[in-house]
C-alpha cells in the first residue's frame, strides 16, 4: 500500500507539472460582455465577443493556423458586424430601435482576446424603458452567458442573459438594482448544476461519505450521525475554499491563468476519484475538498471581475453568487445523502457505486484534462 501511495504521489506531481508547462488554451466558459450607455445625447452600446466564439460562428482563422490575427479579423469585419446585429435586438419605449455598427476593436479579457463591436442605437430620445433581446452563440453553446451592464442616470445595473432568459426589460427612470442580486443567486445555482466538473468533484468526495476506512477496506458507518457530519465537513470546506478564491480573484487580489485553472479543476476531479480507489488521503475528504475547492473558486471569478463593477456592487454580486453556489450544492447533497445512507451496508454500494463509479468519474475527468491541456474537443459536455 505504501508503494502504491508513493507511485500515486509521483503521478500527481507529474500531472501538475504537465499542466503548468503546457502552452495550450483550455476550454473555458463562453461569455459575452454587453454594455449599454444611456445619456441625454442618446444610446450607444459596446459588445465584447470572444474570438474563439466568433471563430465557431462565422469563421475568422483564414489560414487555419490556430492564431487569429488583426488582419484576419478585419477581413471578416462585415461578417462579424452582421452576426452581432442579427443576434441583438433592442426596443426603446416599446418601439424597435435600429442598431448600427460604428467601430470594430480588439480587447483582452482574462480568458483571451475579444472583438469589440461598438454600436449606435437609433430610436426614441430620452427613453424610459429599454428592452434587450440577446441571442448570440446560444445555438452553438447552450452554456453561453451574456453578462450585461447598463450605465444610465449615474448608476450601473447588471443582468445575465441565457437561453432560458434571452430578453429583459429595464426601467430607465429608476436607479434601483432591479433584481441583480437574485440574478446572481440564480447564476450561482446554475454554475454548480451546469458545471459537470464541479458536480463530479462533489460526487467523488461524497461517495465515501457514508463509509469509513477500516483494515484497508471501505466499511459502512455504524450510525447516521458520523456520515452526516462527514458530508457537512466536505461541503462546508468546499464552499469556504470556493468562496475565498472567488472573492480574491474577482477583487483582483489573486490571478491565475485561465488555462491553468481549467486544467487543474479537471485534475482535481481525477485525484478525488482516484482517492476512492487508492486512498491516498484516506478519510480526510474535507481537506481534499478545501484544497481543490480553492481552484474551483477561480472558475467563474474571471467573468465577474471583467464586468468592472464598483466595490459596493461587487460585494452584493459576490454574496449572491456564493449563496447560489451553496444552495446548488445543498440541493445535490439533499438528494445524494439519503440514498447513500440507505445503501451503505450493501456490497453493491461499496464495490460498484464507490469503486466502479469512481473509475468512471476518473476516466471522464482524465478526458477533460487531456482536452484542456492539448486543446481538442472530444466529449460533448
Amino acid at each position: 500500500m505504501n508503494l502504491l501511495k508513493r507511485h500515486f504521489a509521483h503521478w500527481l506531481l507529474g500531472l501538475f507539472v504537465l499542466i503548468a508547462s503546457t502552452t495550450a488554451q483550455a476550454h473555458t466558459q463562453s461569455v459575452g460582455y454587453l454594455t449599454f450607455f444611456v445619456t441625454p445625447n442618446g444610446v450607444t452600446a459596446e459588445w465584447h465577443l470572444a474570438l474563439r466564439d466568433l471563430e465557431d460562428a462565422v469563421g475568422l482563422d483564414a489560414n487555419d493556423d490556430g492564431v487569429i490575427t488583426w488582419g484576419e479579423l478585419l477581413s471578416r469585419q462585415q461578417a462579424v458586424n452582421a452576426y452581432a446585429l442579427s443576434r441583438l435586438h433592442v426596443q426603446l419605449d416599446g418601439v424597435p430601435a435600429t442598431l448600427r455598427a460604428t467601430e470594430l476593436l480588439v480587447d483582452s479579457h482574462s480568458d483571451g482576446a475579444y472583438a469589440v463591436v461598438r454600436m449606435a442605437v437609433d430610436g426614441a430620445k430620452n427613453p424610459t424603458t429599454l428592452q434587450v433581446n440577446y441571442n448570440a452563440f446560444f445555438d452553438i453553446d447552450p452554456k453561453h452567458r451574456g453578462l450585461f451592464r447598463l450605465e444610465s442616470g449615474g448608476s450601473t445595473r447588471l443582468a445575465v442573459f441565457s437561453p432560458e432568459n434571452p430578453s429583459q426589460i429595464f426601467d430607465l427612470s429608476s436607479t434601483a438594482p432591479q433584481m441583480s442580486f437574485l440574478t446572481f443567486v440564480r447564476e450561482g445555482v446554475w454554475h454548480i448544476w451546469s458545471g459537470y466538473d464541479h458536480i463530479l468533484f462533489l460526487f467523488a468526495l461524497l461517495l465515501p461519505g457514508a463509509l469509513r476506512r477500516r483494515e484497508g477496506t471501505w466499511q459502512p458507518v455504524p450510525t447516521v450521525r458520523p456520515a452526516v457530519i462527514n458530508v457537512l465537513k466536505v461541503v462546508t470546506a468546499f464552499t469556504a475554499a470556493h468562496s475565498i478564491t472567488l472573492s480574491l480573484a474577482t477583487l483582483g487580489l489573486v490571478h491565475l491563468p485561465t488555462r491553468l485553472v481549467e486544467s487543474a479543476i479537471a485534475a482535481s476531479v481525477v485525484v478525488a476519484a482516484a482517492n476512492n480507489i487508492v486512498p491516498f488521503f484516506a478519510e480526510r475528504g474535507w481537506m481534499v475538498a478545501f484544497g481543490f475547492g480553492l481552484l474551483h473558486g477561480f472558475g467563474f471569478a474571471n467573468a465577474l471581475r471583467d464586468l468592472g463593477l464598483q466595490h459596493g456592487q461587487l460585494a452584493a454580486t459576490l454574496f449572491g453568487f456564493n449563496l447560489g453556489v451553496e444552495i446548488g450544492q445543498l440541493a445535490i447533497v439533499a438528494v445524494f445523502l439519503p440514498v447513500a445512507l440507505s445503501m451503505r451496508t450493501l456490497l453493491f454500494y461499496r464495490r460498484f457505486l464507490l469503486q466502479a463509479g469512481s473509475v468512471a468519474i476518473a476516466c471522464v475527468a482524465s478526458t477533460w484534462l487531456a482536452e484542456r491541456v492539448f486543446d481538442f474537443k472530444w466529449l460533448p459536455f
